[in-house]
């Protein structure tokens, strides 16, 4: 009990301004932890594995199509786990669930770099994305800021999910650079390390939603309402969905396949954007370059999805985000053709930029749709479905590329994918729409 006391009484104290802190609202601070936990997400299960792949293929001796399987098959596991980790986040908060991700990634990654066996590497991959780099992702971490904003909810989501776009935009350089020197062994130690470093201290200050502590979304009312009357005020206000209530409705599976296919579009570029760009002629620093550019398109397009989310419906901003990366995969593909370093270059910003809307995006269309009461358990019930997607696609551009030798029309279908993503979402609507 003193220990939960002196929790509570740090939060009030952040909250109403008696540390030094006047004024801000604790949502706000879960936000820049949000920022820490999606960096991580990204750095450690998807932007690193295009860096990985060429020289653990090459030392292992293994196909391309094994090597991606690994993070597949963990990136499907993940889904499973969030349809348990979703009810856990809505009653108990993200608490536990990013002190058992964090210490699950750490030793996974701490595996990774001491094995010499494909069914190892197969199993630590599987393992690490069941229990572990999932469980601090966008999911988790951006289904609780959904529950700390409502009105602002635009903003603290865009802000939050910067860190994808950091990850994107240092990562690449970072773990070159370390894979450089140290090798792959290294590199995986590395980021076992930081795991480690990042998502424990992060973990202890994250809590459920602001009802809890007798505060309302976006720091409403913080100095004058009861526990109980915030929550009913805050509920009462807002038109919130159950689990089994939305999965009975077409816009359920609409968002889920068309939010799936936009994942595993922008996955699989991440993914073999290193070894397609080098494939066409390119040296690595270019590659390590142009993922980092991907990441700053990422970062600086924030500000557009965050105004755009306070203004516009949502249905209409995804198909947007979603053709301005179609469009940097086509200029990807053209510059790869013809070996245009300038347009390489821009076609990752676009990517990025359009990548950049994202988690902001569809956390806030989610929301948007079904309510925030009960986000957590319906977030994690549709996201097997972006994730098994992922999982194949993934796999099925590697083994395209062992049989074929080329990852061309890999990207033709990356495109027609994010097209198909684009009109699912916006012939979706709520029943205000």
């Amino acid at each position: 009990m003193p220990r939960v006391k002196f929790d509570l009484d740090l939060i009030n104290k952040l909250t109403l301004g008696k540390v030094n802190y006047r004024h801000i609202y604790y949502g706000w601070w879960l936000v820049g932890a949000a920022v820490v936990c999606q960096f991580t997400f990204l750095s450690v299960g998807q932007v690193v594995v295009g860096v990985l792949l060429g020289p653990v293929v090459d030392e292992m001796g293994w196909k391309v199509w094994q090597f991606t399987l690994g993070s597949s098959v963990g990136t499907a596991m993940g889904a499973l786990s969030g349809i348990i980790a979703g009810p856990i986040l809505d009653r108990k908060g993200p608490r536990p669930i990013l002190l058992l991700g964090a210490v699950v990634c750490s030793l996974c990654l701490c595996g990774l770099a001491i094995q010499s066996s494909l069914w190892l590497f197969w199993l630590l991959s599987v393992l690490n994305g069941l229990l572990g780099w999932s469980f601090f992702g966008p999911v988790i971490v951006s289904s609780t800021l959904t529950k700390w904003f409502v009105r602002n909810r635009g903003w603290a989501l865009a802000i939050g999910s910067s860190g994808v776009s950091l990850g994107g935009l240092i990562t690449p350089l970072v773990m070159t650079a370390v894979i450089t020197w140290f090798g792959w062994r290294g590199g995986y130690m590395a980021l076992a390390v930081f795991v480690a470093a990042a998502i424990i201290p992060i973990a202890l200050i994250m809590r459920r939603q602001p009802e809890d502590h007798g505060l309302l979304p976006d720091g409403d009312g913080a100095n004058s309402e009861s526990i109980g009357e915030a929550c009913n005020k805050s509920f009462s206000n807002e038109r919130s969905l159950t689990l089994r209530h939305a999965m009975h409705t077409r816009q359920f599976w609409q968002l889920a396949i068309g939010f799936g296919l936009n994942q595993a579009a922008l996955m699989s570029v991440l993914i073999y954007a290193f070894p397609f760009i080098t494939e066409s002629g390119f040296d690595r620093s270019v590659a390590a370059v142009g993922l980092s550019i991907n990441g700053f398109g990422n970062l600086v397009s924030k500000v557009a999805w965050g105004w755009g989310l306070n203004r516009f419906n949502p249905r209409f901003l995804v198909p947007v985000a979603f053709g301005v990366s179609a469009t940097g995969v086509i200029l990807i593909l053209t510059a790869g053709s013809f070996n245009l370093g300038l347009i390489l270059m821009l076609g990752f910003f676009l990517y990025g930029f359009g990548f950049g809307g994202t988690i902001p995006l569809s956390t806030f269309t989610w929301a948007h749709y079904f309510g925030r009461e009960h986000i957590g358990a319906i977030r994690g019930a549709g996201n097997p479905i972006s994730v098994l997607l992922t999982a194949v696609a993934q796999v099925m551009i590697g083994v395209w590329f062992d049989v074929t030798g080329t990852y061309y029309w890999a990207f033709v279908a990356i495109f027609a994918a994010l097209i198909s993503a684009a009109a699912l979402i916006a012939t979706s609507k709520t029943s205000a729409d």
